[in-house]
C-alpha cells in the first residue's frame, strides 16, 4: 500500500534540509522543535527510510542521507504542484480566473453587456470569456447543449422549457420603428390598427404579437428580415416600418424613431436562462449574480 504523504510534513522536511537544522525549520514553521522532529519521524516511517543522517552533537548541521537527497527534489515537486492546484482553485472560487462561456440575444449583447462585462472584469483580469450572440432560439439551443454556462434570452413559450430556470431581469416594451421622416414619426404612441395600410417588415421578434389582438399584422408583412443589421438598413432606406422591442433598437440612431405600441401593450421579459440540472462554476455564478445586481430595471 502506497504511503499517504502530507503536504505539511513535506514542507517540514524541505525546510530542515534547506535550513540545515530542525531549530531553524521549527522557527519558519512557527512550531516547536519536538513537533518538527515528530513530523519528520512520521514521514520517515511512511517512506520506510531515514531522511537525515544521525547527529553526534546538537550543534552539528543536519545532513541528508542518500535517500533524503533523492527524495528532496521529489518533495519540492509535490509541494509546487499542490500549491499551484490550491491557488488555481482559490482563484476560480473567487472568480478571478477560469473560462466563462455565455450567449445572449443581440439587443442585450450590444446595449447592456459591454459595460457590465467591463466592470466585472476589473476584478478578474485573468478571467477568459467566450461570448456568442444569436436569437433566443439559438441561445436556448446553446444552453441545452451546454456549449455555454448560461444564456440571456426571452422564453416565448415558458411551458415548453420546464428543464430550464429563467430569471427575468429586463422588461422590454414593443414599439414601432420607422424613419424620422415617416408619417408616423410624430406620434408619441401608436395603436396597432394605425399600422394597417403601411408597408410592414417582419422580423424574428414579430411573434411577440401572436397572442395579442395585433396578430393579424404578422401576416400583412410584405418583407421578412431575420438579420438585425439588414433590418435596420432597410428601415433607414425607407422600405417600411416594423415592430421591435426597445432594447433591439440601436442606441442613438439618428435616422430611426421608436414609438411605443400603446394598444396592445406588449412587453417581453429578458433574463438569464440555465439548465435545472447543471451547477454553474464559481465564475459563472458570480457573473450571473453581478448582472442581476447591476441591472437597472430588474
Amino acid at each position: 500500500m502506497l504511503p499517504e504523504l502530507k503536504i505539511a510534513q513535506l514542507r517540514h522536511f524541505v525546510w530542515v534540509a534547506e535550513l540545515k537544522g530542525f531549530h531553524a525549520a521549527a522557527e519558519k514553521a512557527h512550531r516547536t522543535q519536538p513537533a518538527i522532529s515528530l513530523s519528520i519521524r512520521d514521514l520517515e516511517t511512511k517512506l520506510g527510510e531515514s531522511l537525515f543522517e544521525k547527529r553526534n552533537a546538537k550543534t552539528a548541521k543536519t545532513e541528508l542521507t542518500p535517500f533524503g537527497q533523492y527524495f528532496l527534489p521529489k518533495a519540492k515537486e509535490l509541494i509546487t504542484h499542490h500549491d499551484r492546484v490550491a491557488e488555481d482553485m482559490t482563484l476560480l472560487a473567487e472568480h478571478r480566473t477560469g473560462h466563462l462561456r455565455i450567449a445572449s440575444i443581440p439587443s442585450i449583447a450590444t446595449r447592456i453587456l459591454p459595460e457590465l462585462l467591463l466592470q466585472f472584469m476589473e476584478d478578474s483580469p485573468e478571467l477568459h470569456i467566450s461570448f456568442y450572440d444569436g436569437n433566443s432560439d439559438a441561445v436556448l439551443n446553446m444552453v441545452e447543449s451546454q456549449e455555454v454556462d448560461f444564456g440571456i434570452a426571452s422564453l416565448f413559450y415558458q411551458q415548453e422549457h420546464s428543464d430550464k430556470t429563467f430569471t427575468p431581469i429586463w422588461d422590454d416594451q414593443v414599439g414601432v420603428v420607422c424613419p424620422f421622416d415617416h408619417p408616423l414619426a410624430d406620434r408619441d404612441a401608436i395603436d396597432w390598427q394605425e399600422l394597417q395600410g403601411h408597408r410592414l417588415i417582419g422580423n424574428g421578434t414579430s411573434r411577440l404579437l401572436e397572442e395579442t389582438e395585433a396578430k393579424s399584422l404578422i401576416g400583412q408583412s410584405q418583407f421578412y428580415v431575420s438579420n438585425m443589421l439588414s433590418l435596420i438598413a432597410m428601415l433607414e432606406a425607407g422600405f417600411g416600418v416594423t415592430t421591435l422591442p426597445w432594447y433591439a433598437v440601436p442606441r442613438d440612431n439618428q435616422k430611426l424613431k421608436f414609438i411605443p405600441l400603446s394598444s396592445p401593450k406588449v412587453v417581453r421579459q429578458i433574463g438569464i436562462v440555465q439548465m435545472n440540472n447543471k451547477t454553474l462554476s464559481p465564475p459563472a455564478e458570480a457573473l450571473m449574480n453581478y448582472i442581476i445586481q447591476h441591472s437597472s430595471n430588474h
